[in-house]
């Protein structure tokens, strides 16, 4: 169950990334509650989360998936840089918190 709030924690702060986004370029309250309404929702699963795993594994998957997701998205969807670079430190991400799960 632990997993899942995590999966659900990690969405939701990339619907709140994406709802900041918005609200930079456009103030209404359709995107305000985006923002606050994705990060609000990330911020209570991932404490949900904290009953079944251990503090420490919870909170760098969720930082991690969720840095992961946000840079991304970006690349995606917002037009930031693709450069080597980045998606070095993107997979040296992904290795790290992969790594704190199994050790």
């Amino acid at each position: 169950m632990g997993w899942i709030y995590i999966i659900l924690a990690a969405a939701n702060e990339l619907i709140g990334v994406w709802g900041l986004t918005r609200f930079s370029k456009k103030r209404n309250m359709a995107n305000a509650l985006l923002y606050v309404g994705g990060l609000g929702l990330s911020f209570a699963f991932i404490y949900a989360s904290f009953d079944y795993l251990p503090t420490s594994i919870a909170y760098a998957t969720w930082t991690g998936v969720g840095t992961g997701g946000v840079v991304l998205m970006n690349m995606l969807f917002f037009g930031e840089s693709k450069s080597i670079f980045r998606m070095v430190s993107l997979v040296a991400i992904i290795i790290g918190v992969t790594g704190l799960k199994l050790v």
